[in-house]
């Protein structure tokens, strides 16, 4: 079973690259983020044309997340249950006996924002309900742009903004690996300086400056089912691009 996740910053601008995509790796279940499109404008026919069904939950503009697989999706659930929040970020369903949560994590602007402190609350709540979650689907992979690089080696030595690397940020990451989580990038020796986000400006792709924010963590079971995770560089490379590569997760 082949799972990723990929924040496309505009499903629409970035449609062909994913369908040219899916056609490549044929991935069983893809998370998508960013998609930017209310749901009555998704382009639903044109994915199942390329063999996938497809669970939403969109925005205008901002935010909006997706569960794109190749058998349907079971027993959706929107949002986290319990916390209040008109922003479209987080969708789970089950497929083939996984639990599927796809998030797209605040941003945070800057520590100490009201932004920030809006992204502390929304992890603080996602983690007490994903505590549950996996009670009830020991079977679980949590996917998304985190917005979070988890430790010094995931963010380029030279990053010099608090935000994504602060030490509230990866208390909260640290918290969700505390419920028995898996980063399954880290089960395997990886590349240094290996980024799933590149900034548009200033040539940042091209001089490799980035940082690791799009994450697979993995409950037990799937960890010990992990035969590979890799960041697939390529999609990156194309002309208009998102700014986000693709992560994906292979499981036995």
């Amino acid at each position: 079973m082949k799972i990723a996740c990929w924040n496309v910053n505009s499903l629409k601008v970035r449609l062909p690259h994913l369908t040219d995509w899916l056609a490549t790796e044929q991935p069983d279940v893809v998370c998508l983020q960013e998609t930017k499109t209310e749901d009555a404008n998704y382009p639903r026919a044109e994915l199942e044309a390329a063999g996938y069904h497809s669970a939403i939950s969109g925005q205008k503009t901002y935010n909006g997340v997706a569960i794109l697989s190749k058998r349907p999706a079971e027993d959706v659930q929107i949002g986290i249950p319990g916390f209040d929040d008109e922003q479209k970020r987080v969708i789970a369903a089950t497929v083939d006996g996984v639990r599927i949560v796809c998030t797209y994590f605040p941003n945070g602007q800057a520590v100490g924002s009201e932004k920030f402190e809006y992204k502390m609350r929304w992890l603080t709540a996602l983690t007490d309900w994903l505590r549950d979650e996996l009670t009830r689907h020991p079977q679980l992979a949590l996917l998304g742009d985190y917005n979070i690089a988890p430790e010094p080696r995931d963010a380029h030595p030279d990053w010099k903004d608090d935000i994504h690397v602060s030490p509230e940020e990866r208390a909260a990451f640290a918290g969700l690996i505390a419920l028995g989580l898996t980063d399954a990038f880290r089960l395997f020796e990886q590349p240094e300086k290996s980024w799933s986000w590149w900034d548009y400006r200033a040539g940042a792709f091209r001089r490799n400056f980035g940082l690791r924010i799009d994450h697979i963590l993995l409950s037990a079971p799937l960890a010990a089912r992990c035969t590979a995770c890799v960041v697939d560089k390529a999609p990156r490379k194309l002309e208009r691009p998102s700014d986000h590569a693709p992560v994906i997760a292979t499981l036995s």
